[in-house]
């Protein structure tokens, strides 16, 4: 079986222009956190022999290419009392015994039950050195070669995988990715966007403690900090956008944890002053958490500007294709740490498959968002002297409050714009309505367009007079503009607004 490996190894090394096989901490180096070190003793050779890759099994994280030289490794002082009565596995018979990667014979099972569970797999998954695309790792838990194993493991000295809750290859793949994006030191990936924010309030936010925040956010999120943090004793100071005196004041009277805000915001896309935010709630020892969903990396790097974390919705811009839930949370590596380890206890954990979707989506994070920033600037010019518009809220524009401050820190302003149709809800229902090409539903930052009256999509429960109270007008829209062409998508504005009397 051994001699059969060998052979592959060199019709693999000739059949692929002569490159021979690479050096078996390349794709651990990919796959872990960045390609740095967390510290953990290294098994890997300096390059595997030519003809030994069967042993170097090569795989998606130290582990998989540990294992064929950590059976016989030997251990610290003491280690064979603390195993007592193990001795160190012979690794030939151990090799032998976990070796079938075809359907013959295998030493340890005789009948079909367990051949259907173990064959083909025990010993002989396949190596995943060359694969171009990030594989999927489909797995809830993880094994160890022995208990020598696993106790190196737990006190740090080989690094691996453990439970699924606890660490994957394919989210951390991704987690690698966002946070080289935004500069951070660290990032912690989540189910979706709303279990970012929760764990990070959560994790921060310590009971008897004290959040700033702004008015103009998701309601979800101003939801949860109303309905649940009093729970924990925890109070709310909820401001303007940009009331940096109101801000002032709310550190001077309460002793903030944090200073939570989006920006842009959601529907108006108010845009904060992150460096004058940052200023007033660091001289107090309040941490800056920004929310930039609506802007992206590729926009705006509000850790560059000093915010302490960037939280995305994952689920929008950064995959793309309206296909999967994520969240993602970034900045510095004590603060993500400790949102990390509530975050194992909480659960939350992102699958697999949705990691890679995003993981994928991100590819083309780049080219998107520049077309729907160009698409997004045109309408709202269009849209700002239409007139059965009576105001339209884009950043980009001169009209818009915010317009000084995202000229300042943004290179882009993004694809949602919020306008309002002259008349009352029923005016703005007739128009969303007869809208062609964009789909009416909630969500943006995808390839197709969406969109949507927040006075009933999301608040209609409230009834008009909540709303009116907590600003949410009846002839709101907002628009979530795809990567369409724009003269498709601007005739067809148009045509629906002829029905908008």
């Amino acid at each position: 079986h051994r001699h059969s490996m060998k052979l592959n190894s060199w019709k693999c090394t000739a059949s692929c222009g002569g490159r021979g096989p690479r050096p078996s901490g390349l794709a651990v180096r990919s796959l872990r956190s960045g390609g740095g070190s967390s510290g953990a003793v290294s098994r890997s050779p300096a390059g595997p022999d030519p003809g030994d890759s069967a042993k170097a099994d090569v795989g998606l994280g130290s582990k998989a290419f540990s294992r064929a030289s950590s059976s016989g490794a030997a251990g610290p002082p003491g280690r064979d009392s603390v195993v007592a009565g193990t001795a160190a596995p012979d690794k030939a018979a151990s090799e032998t015994k976990r070796s079938s990667s075809n359907g013959s014979s295998h030493p340890i099972y005789s009948r079909d039950g367990t051949g259907v569970v173990h064959g083909g797999e025990r010993g002989g998954r396949p190596s995943v050195r060359d694969s171009l695309t990030t594989p999927i790792v489909q797995t809830s838990t993880y094994w160890f070669n022995n208990t020598r194993e696993l106790i190196e493991y737990n006190e740090g000295r080989f690094e691996s995988y453990e439970y699924g809750r606890y660490g994957n290859p394919t989210v951390q793949t991704v987690e690698a990715k966002i946070r080289d994006l935004e500069g951070a030191e660290d990032c912690l990936v989540s189910a979706s966007g709303m279990n970012s924010v929760t764990s990070m309030l959560l994790a921060l936010v310590p009971a008897n403690g004290h959040i700033v925040t702004t008015s103009d956010c998701y309601w979800r999120t101003r939801q949860f900090m109303i309905n649940f943090l009093p729970k924990m004793n925890v109070g709310l100071t909820i401001l303007p956008p940009n009331d940096l005196a109101g801000l002032k004041k709310a550190l001077d009277e309460n002793e903030a944890s944090l200073f939570f805000s989006e920006s842009p915001t959601n529907p108006y896309l108010r845009c904060v002053d992150i460096s004058a935010i940052v200023e007033l709630c660091h001289a107090k020892g309040c941490a800056v958490c920004i929310d930039s969903t609506f802007a992206t990396p590729i926009n705006s790097k509000a850790l560059e500007l000093g915010a302490d974390l960037v939280l995305h919705s994952g689920t929008k811009y950064l995959a793309g294709h309206n296909d999967v839930l994520a969240g993602a949370l970034c900045g510095k590596k004590d603060l993500v740490q400790t949102v990390r380890k509530f975050h194992h206890i909480m659960g939350g954990v992102v699958d697999p498959n949705a990691a890679y979707l995003l993981l994928r989506g991100m590819k083309t994070l780049e080219l998107r968002v520049q077309r729907q920033n160009a698409t997004g600037m045109e309408i709202a010019r269009r849209l700002e002297s239409h007139p059965k518009i009576d105001r339209v809220w884009y950043p980009g524009l001169e009209s818009h409050p915010d317009h000084a401050i995202a000229k300042r820190q943004m290179s882009g302003f993004g694809g949602v714009v919020s306008f309002e149709v002259r008349g009352d809800l029923w005016n703005c229902a007739k128009f969303i309505d007869n809208v062609k090409i964009p789909y009416i539903g909630p969500s943006l930052g995808g390839v197709e367009s969406l969109i949507e009256m927040p006075a009933v999509q999301s608040y209609w429960s409230f009834g008009p007079e909540k709303r009116a109270e907590i600003g949410i007008k009846e002839n709101l829209i907002r628009f979530a503009i795809g990567i369409e062409d724009v003269e498709d998508v601007w005739d067809d504005l148009v045509q629906a607004l002829e029905h908008a009397d």
